[in-house]
């Protein structure tokens, strides 16, 4: 864990010390940046695995700096939010975040969000050498010929459902937040008034319930994203 390098922009001293300290003890490697402009510099100049984003920054504040780091890089960002501030969120999805924390938060919950995140992104990058086979129960899919079957019944999908389906299946049991679907399966930046993830969703849940599979199985978790169990 002592590779993974975590970038804490925050201009809340206090908040931003028991952040590293947190992380330290985990093994991470940090750096802290109060100001947004040299957060978005470092973000730029550096690799990072993360970066933990707080919205309401000095001299830039996080949404300008997400969306020009998003220009040249994909580094997956976390955003820490006032609570309440839903319309900063939605932005910020909009803009290309891949989670968010509203203050005040759990340190635990935050430890949790950063593996996952984390370990998706691991996921991604590591594509090419995934294996190309899952089973979960009577649910076969095979990543390399595009095959998905369900009691041994073939199932025709998209190439799109066909990655929302295996990408869901792969993380079975993990909320899949809307903005980490978006980015990962259709390529682009969330939208609240974008409906075509929750489309392809129902698709894949229709016919995978025809062949017998329960609803509950591929479920949709208010608020948050989806999920595969």
């Amino acid at each position: 864990m002592c590779e993974t390098r975590i970038l804490i922009i925050e201009d809340d001293a206090t908040l931003s010390e028991q952040i590293t300290q947190l992380l330290q003890a985990r093994g991470f490697d940090t750096r802290h940046e109060s100001d947004g402009h040299a957060g978005l510099h470092a973000a730029l100049e550096e690799n990072f695995d993360l970066v933990l984003l707080d919205i309401r920054l000095p001299s830039l504040n996080g949404l300008s700096l997400l969306h020009q780091l998003r220009q040249i890089k994909q580094t997956p960002v976390m955003m820490i939010t006032a609570s309440g501030a839903e319309q900063e969120r939605i932005e910020g999805y909009r803009k290309g975040a891949d989670d968010y924390l509203p203050k005040p938060f759990n340190f635990t919950e935050m430890m949790l969000r950063i593996d996952a995140i984390l370990r998706r992104s691991k996921a991604l990058s590591n594509s090419g050498t995934q294996k190309s086979e899952i089973l979960v129960d009577v649910l076969y899919l095979n990543r390399i010929q595009q095959v998905t079957k369900y009691h041994a019944k073939l199932l025709e999908f998209t190439p799109i459902q066909f990655k929302l389906l295996w990408m869901l299946v792969e993380n079975k049991g993990e909320t899949l937040s809307k903005a980490f679907l978006y980015h990962s399966v259709l390529n682009k930046p969330f939208s609240r008034y974008d409906r075509s993830l929750d489309m392809h969703l129902s698709r894949v849940r229709k016919k995978l319930v025809e062949t017998g599979m329960p609803p509950e199985r591929l479920a949709t978790v208010h608020g948050q994203g989806y999920r595969f169990s």
